[in-house]
């Protein structure tokens, strides 16, 4: 049976850690391994939300090409490293946020935050204060957004006009790789196996930022499809595939399945071959009175069906 298969599902999910993670997605039909890759990809690096600071003041600095008495790093070094400070907010505005430190090394992990933000790495360099009597008093500025942010419009959008302004990388996802592979269901064996390498900065899942691109996908495609919607048994086959469309409008009472599978299976208003092999795995497990038995029957006549 030559069937079309345009249902994937996230098969595999390996994380590393918190900020990386690989999405096995299958089975694909032909060529739209690279169709989603690249989509997917696009929108993790470019639409998902994050957040960063976008200014700062330091007490008795007027501007960025300065020194600070007592303190190693000039300005510039000090800008370079507030960008590489992770945070996370929720909050829809920018949020204002104090730090105050006298002698010794100023990191991440001193900022005074608020419930509305959080550091993601507080280790992270700010400053090093080499004179114990010196104090390092700053006020900083940290707002989420999409993309990244010209150090125009940072300057256009301060909080306070005395405020030194920073350009701003929001997106939390850092990298992604993906690649095709090939894959199989039943004598099917032209169709494609998505992998899914996600990297970010601590500040979302993997898993949440793959899902959020998938939505945004969604919304894009049902805005430009209109009224236009695919049918359960046209995603499982092709529109062409006459014998498939046959066997999915098979009521599950003539699989010669055993009373008490096919009853518990009408019971759950599932009444035809296509209803039953709609369901995921969770979904055919959370069903009432389906015991390990009746899966395995189950999976073997959907097997012997090649679906």
């Amino acid at each position: 049976m030559n069937k079309t298969i345009l249902n994937p599902v996230v098969s595999n999910i390996d994380a590393a850690g918190d900020s990386s993670a690989t999405i096995t997605i299958e089975p694909l039909a032909s060529g739209y391994g690279q169709t989603l890759g690249n989509s997917i990809r696009r929108v993790l690096l470019n639409s998902i939300e994050g957040a960063a600071i976008t200014a700062f003041k330091i007490d008795g600095v007027s501007h960025e090409f300065t020194t600070i008495p007592g303190v190693k790093e000039d300005v510039v070094e000090i800008m370079l490293n507030l960008k590489s400070i992770v945070v996370k907010t929720f909050s829809d505005k920018p949020v204002e946020l104090t730090l105050s430190k006298k002698g010794g090394v100023v990191t991440a992990g001193d900022i005074k935050t608020t419930a509305d933000v959080e550091i993601i790495n507080p280790d992270q360099l700010i400053a090093t204060i080499d004179d114990s009597k010196t104090e390092l008093n700053m006020t900083l500025v940290a707002e989420s957004g999409i993309g990244y942010q010209t150090i125009e419009k940072s300057t256009a959008n301060r909080l306070h006009s005395d405020m030194i302004a920073l350009d701003a990388v929001f997106s939390p996802v850092r990298r992604v790789r993906y690649a095709v592979d090939k894959t199989r269901v039943g004598d099917n064996i032209d169709l494609d196996k998505l992998t899914l390498t996600i990297d970010t900065d601590g500040s979302i899942d993997p898993k949440d930022a793959f899902e959020q691109s998938s939505a945004i996908l969604i919304a894009q495609y049902e805005a430009l499809a209109g009224e236009t919607r695919i049918s359960d048994t046209e995603q499982l086959v092709g529109k062409d595939d006459e014998k498939a469309t046959d066997l999915l409008g098979l009521s599950v009472d003539e699989l010669n399945l055993s009373a008490r599978t096919t009853n518990a299976l009408i019971s759950a208003d599932i009444k035809t071959v296509g209803d039953l092999v709609s369901l995921s795995d969770d979904e055919l497990n959370d069903l009432k009175g389906f015991g390990a038995k009746a899966r395995e029957e189950v999976k073997d006549k959907v097997a012997e069906l090649e679906f």
